[in-house]
């Protein structure tokens, strides 16, 4: 089966704090209204019911998984959406028991007794969810969705239907393994973002490509921008303290700037000492989880539990290896890193209800391992090295929120991720390939089955490990 997923199907902007069950179930719930447009009966529902399975269920109160249906039924767009806005829509249909479908129609809505967490799971996937819409006949129509990690939202009778059918893709450069993507690099001489860019100009204009990355790169600044000049306690009940800010401010303290390009040029003009290096990409991978936390916007990169490692480990380029580079070097490192997430996700999964934080941390880590090893100079062989010593630094890491949130451990683990990154495009870029014993290929496929070999209670359930060993009365 070929798959073609572009860049921006792995780099998505969205609102916190996960992509699997809060971007998730809002592109579900905005794809169950598009149901009910075409079928003329969005006008003739009269109550909405929502049943969540599985990881959904058990972790789903923590991931604002709640929250996030109510804004997508009422036709809010993630990537849009004015962030002050949250919470005075979700206050509104709790008080009066209404949503505006669709910012169409009032229909009736019950915040407690109408969306509802069942633990069972169901055989597809860990992370499914039912709609089902009453209409003014006594009829009801219902649609079951599962959200398989990094916003991806299927259903089941879809993919059924593609393990039937040849699926063709329009990419001239078709890749399924890192394998076919080193192949191809050798045969036409060209870098891994070289093909990446062949391929998404197969789809798009240059000229939008260089638009939606350059969005992306913006909102991933801006990001850690806001979490570096935000303090306080993160919400949830855990009462975390909010440590980018504080970490910021020892290290630079309050500057003459006013935009987060301002703040980027003052930063590279500053003189960083050694010590202060990981210091630095510590608080820059806080910044931006502490703002996912918070339901803040993110780039799902390649989920919102790590959307911190890549954008610390760009950041970690541009102000300590190379203050040279530009547009031309951020849009680079974001097409290796989309690719190379696709691999994963090809071969493996990118959710953690599936795999483990090994599925979210461990990917994002590879991710940005490959790009910074190819700005940084390194060949195509080295820059899947670099990917495969990152992953394989993280076989087996555990999903286990504790209090289902995003929080602890996962905000520390994405600075964890940043630095492996790092430290594995140094390895790779002062390793000969000839000399590699692991192809990442083997890895994915590694990965693949360690998920498949890891206890439930383990991947994002809230159901062991740190989630069980602390309660929330210990934070």
């Amino acid at each position: 089966m070929e798959e073609c997923i572009s860049v921006f199907d792995m780099l998505k902007i969205g609102i916190g704090p996960s992509s699997s069950h809060t971007l998730g179930p809002w592109r579900a719930a905005e794809r169950f209204l598009n149901e009910l447009r075409n079928d003329s009966n969005l006008q003739s529902v009269n109550r909405i019911k929502i049943d969540l399975f599985g990881s959904l269920s058990l972790t789903g109160k923590g991931h604002a998984t709640d929250f996030a249906l109510m804004l997508g039924l009422s036709g809010q767009d993630p990537e849009t959406i004015p962030i002050e806005n949250i919470n005075s829509i979700i206050n509104s249909i709790k008080t009066q028991k209404k949503i505006a479908l669709g910012n169409e129609f009032n229909v009736s809505f019950d915040f407690i007794n109408d969306i509802i967490f069942n633990k069972n799971f169901l055989p597809f996937h860990s992370n499914g969810l039912t709609f089902t819409a009453y209409f003014n006949d006594n009829t009801a129509y219902s649609s079951t969705f599962y959200s398989i990690g990094g916003g991806f939202v299927v259903k089941e009778e879809r993919i059924n239907a593609k393990r039937k059918i040849e699926i063709k893709c329009a990419f001239p450069y078709k890749i399924e393994k890192a394998t076919e993507l080193l192949d191809y690099c050798i045969s036409e001489q060209k870098k891994i973002s070289e093909i990446v860019y062949e391929n998404e100009k197969s789809m798009r204009s240059e000229t939008e490509i260089h638009t939606e990355l350059m969005r992306i790169w913006s909102t991933m600044l801006e990001c850690m921008y806001i979490g570096c000049h935000t303090e306080g306690i993160l919400p949830g009940g855990l009462n975390v303290h909010r440590r980018a800010f504080d970490m910021h401010q020892n290290l630079i303290g309050l500057g003459n700037y006013s935009t987060p390009e301002n703040w980027l040029t003052q930063i590279r003009q500053t003189e960083v000492k050694f010590r202060q290096i990981l210091q630095w990409v510590s608080c820059f991978a806080l910044a931006v989880n502490e703002v996912n936390a918070a339901l803040g916007r993110v780039v799902t990169a390649p989920t919102n539990g790590s959307a911190g490692v890549i954008p610390s480990v760009l950041m970690y380029y541009l102000v300590i290896e190379n203050h040279q580079a530009g547009e031309k070097e951020i849009k680079q490192f974001l097409m290796v890193a989309g690719e190379i997430g696709s691999l994963f996700k090809k071969g493996s999964t990118i959710s953690a209800a599936m795999g483990g934080c090994q599925a979210e941390i461990g990917v994002s880590s590879a991710m940005a391992a490959a790009a910074l090893c190819e700005v940084m100079g390194g060949s195509p062989e080295q820059v899947l090295m670099a990917a495969e010593i990152a992953m394989e630094h993280h076989l087996g890491m555990t999903c286990d929120p504790i209090g289902g949130l995003v929080q602890i451990p996962c905000i520390e683990r994405n600075t964890m991720g940043a630095i492996k990154a790092i430290n594995a495009a140094e390895l790779a870029i002062g390793t000969d390939p000839k000399n590699a014993k692991v192809p990442l290929d083997k890895v994915i496929d590694t990965m693949w089955q360690t998920a498949k070999d890891m206890n439930n209670k383990y991947k994002e359930t809230s159901e062991g490990g740190l989630a069980i060993a602390v309660n929330m009365a210990d934070c």
